[in-house]
This record gives structure tokens, sequence and C-alpha cells, in this order.
């Protein structure tokens, strides 16, 4: 495998809604390239980025994966990603390995939920972004108005500068080439060819479009640039070789999205796509310089806030390491893939893991193609590699040279939006199971797995339902455990709306020494979202320093059992204000033990309410079901937040917002499926939690009494 200098390489996420055909271009891209003998296919398993059982199963992408292809002295690493609302996660996770976004769109479908959804993404992380209008034969035999429709609708989204560098070649044959607006000549192709095009003259039918076009797309290049603006002013146009120079900066400096055209299936553009990425994606090197962190422990933290450590994209940079995904493969084992952020990695390099504290040595440097690995001898600074069986390095790892402790300073992760209790169908699943799920969890940083402490339940919380059936699909495919799903638990809280105080003492003699502990505290609520504070007010010695502590402890642990109806007490603040002890009775236990008997009677007076979750819920459905889903969404107790219409290549949909309690969408996934005829699709993530209505508060408070009773009885 050949080593390729940061200048000649080329990092892009290829992002989408679901089924735009994305892990089929990314296929058909590899093909043209030479890099696979045969077109990959999602249906039969063959596409390189979509080889997982559970991608097959459901022909679609459920997490990212990485392939490379080879063009003129260029290598392009290809980023993958789901399109699934459940998945966005692994979208973001992708945006930090790429340069650059190809924004994958069906050109039937046209801009979908997760389209707008990666976008705002790109947006947010500032990343150059290209446009592809995929599937392209499915538009109307010599009918360019559905693309000049859906170019105009992107605008409308994303701003004036979504523009074509490319015009279909659609007639009564269907879409076989395109028109360069910039070296303005065509690319004619054959239907399930080899992806490369035969050059030649813009069809007469399209040239007075074609010269319009490319105009508009000079005139957008020369926008804000003077030395190029004179340039067009006086020569009517601008050179090709100053336009492919002023269009690579545009796009790199986010005044351009381009828009091209493809067939992935038929493998029709994808040579001028992989030469477009090559020419005008920005290479590693033109990447604002990576932000890191020195570590806690690093000997040279100064304490003074100014721990950042500036590293720029380059060979002679100190080597650092990001890993931004980990998969298990059954015959590999942990398989790491990484960015080299600066420096360069050679092959039985040893290095620190700066995040765990650990030294890991890259036998089997290697790159990746979907779940295979090549071994290379070296990797320069920003390409992407793996490594095989590193011994405790995973997903968000910094590595470098031992003593380096700086640290990638990450994004945090969103917390998951749906819970499960899990249960082993037999014993010897019970046995597996743990196992099976860590490994799961290796890969994908939003599976949680933990047992609840007041029922003793193994829960598993994921980003939705279909996450949660595709983690219960690979146990029992690929780690052979079968397991059932119960009703998804709702986190309920407690928390207080009035200020309280009251004395707890803690009185025993039994003979010998006894236990004495006395305090007074007060609580009072705190903002949502704020937790716990605890503070002590004692002055003179009321109660010696080292009780105040088991004080703490005692209403913790109370608090995490619940005064109402179980839940854990948050959003409060407990000050310890007064008390007394005894020289030879107080001791830790005592005072822990007043500390609870205190906070019970402060709850009694302190007005405890429960509080919900409250999700921020998003529908995409065609505009005829706009009413039934309002009304639904009303009878769930939602809070419509807006509703907007959108166009889509399939015709008007209805964007809606709103905020759901989360007890009232355990089931809406079949709700939207049976309201829309399986046409819509929703997303939501966590927004807030607020108070149960009393009705129901007293529901959920009496089944937890008797739950209780029944458990003592």
């Amino acid at each position: 495998m050949k080593t390729y200098a940061s200048k000649d390489l080329r990092n892009v996420a290829v992002a989408g809604h679901a089924h735009c055909g994305k892990s089929t271009l990314v296929a058909s891209l590899l093909h043209t390239a030479g890099m696979t003998e045969q077109q990959g296919r999602v249906e039969d398993g063959s596409a390189v980025t979509a080889y997982d059982e559970e991608d097959v199963a459901r022909r679609t992408t459920l997490q990212n994966a990485v392939a490379y292809a080879e063009r003129n002295g260029t290598k392009i690493n290809l980023i993958d990603t789901p399109g699934f609302h459940a998945f966005a996660h692994e979208v973001r996770a992708a945006m930090f390995p790429a340069e650059s976004v190809l924004i994958v769109v069906n050109a039937l479908n046209g801009v979908e939920a997760v389209t707008d959804r990666v976008w705002k993404y790109a947006e947010e992380c500032k990343m150059p972004r290209m446009i592809v209008l995929n599937q392209m034969d499915r538009t109307q035999p010599a009918d360019l108005s559905g693309s000049d429709a859906l170019i105009e609708g992107m605008r409308e989204r994303w701003g004036r500068a979504v523009v074509p560098v490319q015009i279909p070649i659609v007639d009564e044959l269907g879409f076989h080439g395109v028109v360069d607006l910039v070296t303005m000549e065509s690319f004619m192709y054959t239907p399930d060819g080899n992806g490369r095009g035969k050059t030649g003259e813009i069809p007469a039918a399209l040239a007075a479009e074609a010269k319009a076009a490319h105009e508009a797309l000079v005139e957008l290049v020369a926008e804000g640039k003077d030395e190029l603006m004179e340039e067009f002013f006086a020569v009517g146009t601008i050179p090709e070789e100053h336009l492919i120079s002023a269009l690579h900066e545009a796009i790199r400096e986010d005044r351009i999205f381009p828009v091209l055209f493809t067939n992935g299936l038929r493998s029709i553009a994808t040579d001028h796509l992989l030469d477009f990425i090559n020419v005008y994606a920005p290479s590693p090197l033109e990447r604002e310089p990576v932000v890191l962190k020195k570590s806690a422990t690093a000997a040279h933290t100064n304490g003074n806030g100014d721990d950042a450590v500036v590293r720029p994209v380059s060979d002679t940079e100190p080597l650092t390491l990001m890993v931004f995904k980990s998969m298990n493969d059954p015959f590999s084992g942990r398989i790491s893939i990484f960015k080299v952020l600066s420096g360069i990695l050679k092959n039985d390099a040893t290095v620190e893991n700066y995040t765990r504290k650990s030294t890991e040595r890259f036998a089997h440097l290697s790159v990746i193609q979907g779940r295979k690995t090549v071994e290379v001898g070296e990797l320069h600074a920003g390409d992407i590699g793996a490594a095989i069986k590193l011994r405790d390095t995973m997903t968000g790892d910094t590595l470098g040279p031992k003593g380096g402790d700086v640290l990638l300073d990450l994004p945090p992760t969103p917390e998951p939006a749906m819970t499960y209790a899990i249960e082993p169908k037999t014993r010897a699943d019970e046995d597996k199971l743990s196992v099976a799920l860590h490994k799961l969890m290796e890969e994908d940083n939003m599976l949680r797995f933990f047992r609840d402490p007041q029922t003793a339940e193994f829960l598993i919380a994921g980003t939705g339902q279909v996450h949660i059936e595709a983690v219960v699909s690979r146990l029992r495919k690929r780690y052979h455990t079968e397991v059932t799903l119960k009703s998804p638990k709702v986190p309920y809280r407690e928390t207080i709306r009035a200020r309280a105080e009251a004395q707890g003492k803690h009185k025993k003699q039994s003979g010998g020494h006894g236990q004495y502990g006395d305090c007074k505290i007060r609580i009072e609520p705190l903002p949502r979202g704020s937790g716990f504070e605890f503070a002590n007010e004692i002055f003179g010695g009321a109660i010696p320093r080292q009780y105040v502590p088991a004080i703490e402890k005692g209403i913790q642990e109370t608090a995490a059992r619940g005064f109402l109806a179980g839940y854990p007490v948050v959003d409060y603040k407990v000050t310890v204000i007064d008390g007394s002890y005894h020289d030879v009775d107080s001791n830790e236990l005592s005072f822990k033990m007043a500390g609870r008997l205190a906070f019970r009677k402060c709850m009694e007076q302190a007005r405890p309410v429960l509080l919900e979750p409250v999700m921020h819920v998003e529908i995409d459905a065609p505009e005829e079901f706009a009413g039934a889903l309002m009304g639904d969404l009303n009878g769930r107790r939602g809070r419509v937040q807006g509703m907007e219409s959108v166009t889509a290549g399939g015709g008007a949909a209805t964007h809606i917002k709103a905020e759901v309690p989360l007890a009232e969408m355990l089931s809406y996934s079949t709700t939207l499926t049976s309201i829309t005829q399986g046409r819509g699709s929703f997303r939501m993530e966590n927004s807030h939690y607020d108070v149960v209505p009393q009705l129901i508060a007293d529901k959920l408070i009496a089944s937890a009494k008797v739950h209780t009773e029944v458990e003592e009885e």
C-alpha cells in the first residue's frame, strides 16, 4: 500500500437521509477508482461500507464505516454515515476526522429530515459542503424542471451559495451524462458501465443553459474577491485555471456549496465526482490547527487556565492520534480506527494513551477498507488508519509520544432518550449478555447498559426504538444471545417547590457506647437541572467537622430512594445550620442516620412533586396528514412549538416541532406509521424535566405504594 503525504489526502464524510443511496454511491466510487472488481450492492452485503449483518438486513448503514479510493495520486478517505435519526450521533462523530462533507440527496425525494439535520451539524462544525443529487435515473425523462425545483428549494433552506457546478444530461433515454460548468465540456456514460465517461462537446440543446449557468457560477465565485471581480468585469469571465483555484478556495471558505449529479447504482458521473473531490475538496493541510488541552495530570500544566495546545496538521509536529471509531471483528478482535492529527505514525510504534494512562504498540498498522484492513508502513498527518487489538484504547481516546499528556476536547455525548428493561431468556444467555453488550458499547458510545439500584433490573438505553432493536438483533446474530425487552421505563424524578427546615435526631442506647447524632438542616429548591448542592453553615463547633460529610451522605442516599414514589430527588440544596453531638456516643453512622431523618422531615414540608422527562420531537410527514398528527400530539399532552411546510421532491411536506412527555411517546413509532401510512418519520431527544400533572402523579404515587407493599410482604 502506497504512503500518501498530507497534501495528497482528502477526508470526506458522506451523509444524508436513509435510503438516499450513500452506501451504493460509495461502492460505485470505489469500483470506478478500481478498488473493487465489481460494483457492490447493499442488498446482497457486497457494498464495502454496509457489511454488518444488521446493515444488510435493513438495507442501510447503521454505523460509520470507512473506505478509501486512490485517484490520480490522491487518496480519498470516505466515511459512510447512517441516515436514520436514531444514529445521527454517528454522523456528528464523522465530522471530526473529515475536512469536508458530501451531502447526498435523493433526486426524487429531495431534502428530507436527516438531510437538514446533517446540514446543521456541518454548519455548526464549519465544514465545507458539497451536494450530490443522487439516483438521477428516477427523474422524469427529458424533464430538468425537477432538479431545478430541487435546487431552488435547497437555496431557500441553505442560502444562495448553493450553486450547480454541473448540468445533468437527461433525455428520452434517461440520465446518462453531465456538463461540467468549469471546463465547459460534457461527460457521457453507458448505463451499467464502469463509471468512466467519454468527454465531448456540450449538446446543442443545453448550450444556452450551460452558458447562463457558467456565468452565474463565475459571478458567485468572484463575489467578495476584488481581483477576481476586476478580471470578471474586464474580460467578462474568469480563465479556467483561475476559476479552478478560486472555486477551490470558495468551497473551503464555505462561500459556495457546489451541486453535482450522479447515479450511484449505474455508476454515472462517479468518475467526475472523484475528480471533483480530488481537485476542489480541502486537504488536511487546509484545516484549522487542532486545539488540544493539557491533561489534569500533566507536569507542565500551569494552573492559570492557559492550558491549550495548538497543533497544526504537519508531519514535523509531535505525533497525535485520535480514535473516532471502534469495531469488533469476530476474527481480528477489536479494530480501532483513528486519525493522525499531526506527526508521522510508523508501524510497530509504541505510543502512550493519554486518556487512560497506558502504553500501546501499533503492530500491523493498517488502512481500513470497510471491514478489511490493508497493512501500511507509515501514515502521515491527516490520514486515517486502523490498529488491531489495542489493549486499552477506546473511542474518543487521544494518543501520542510518552509524556505528551494532551487531550482532544470533544463535545459531550448527549444522553440516550429511551430505556428498556432487558432480560436474558435462559441462564446461558445471562452468562453471555454482559460480555456481548460491553463489546457493542465499545462500538457505540450512545449505548448504555446498567442495573437499576431500586428494582435490580438490567436496563439498556439508546437513542430510540430502532437503535435498541438493532442492538437486540446484533446480540442474537453476532453473539448468539437471546433477550426479551420489557416496556421502556420512564426516568421520573422528584423535586421540591418550597423551603423547609427540620431537625433529625438519632439516639440509641443499648448498653456500653450508644449512638447519638443531631442535626438541623434547611432545604430549598434549585433551578431545573441544577442537581444537588450541599453547604455547611455551622459555627462554633456544634457538630465536629469530621461528621458533616456523614450527614451529606445520609441525605444523598435517602434522596436516591425518593420520597413520593421512589424516584431520585433532584434540584435541591441542603444546608446544615445547627446540631449537637456527644463526646462518647457520636460517630459517623449516627450523623448519617440523623441526616436521613432530617431530610425526610424536610420533604414532608417542602411541597414535593414528581417530574417527568419532556422530549423535543420533530416530525416530517406529507402535508395531508398534518391535521391528524396535530390532533394526536394534543392527545399526548404535547405542546406544538411550530409547524412549517417544506418542499420535497415527492410533493409538499410538513415539519412539526413539539415538546411531548416521554411517557406519551413510548408507542409513537407504531402510531405514526399508522397515521401516515408509513410515510412519516420522527426523531426525539431529551429537552428538559417538567412537573407531572396532579392526576397522573397521584396514579404513579399510588402504584409505587402498592409495589412497595407487595415487596414488603
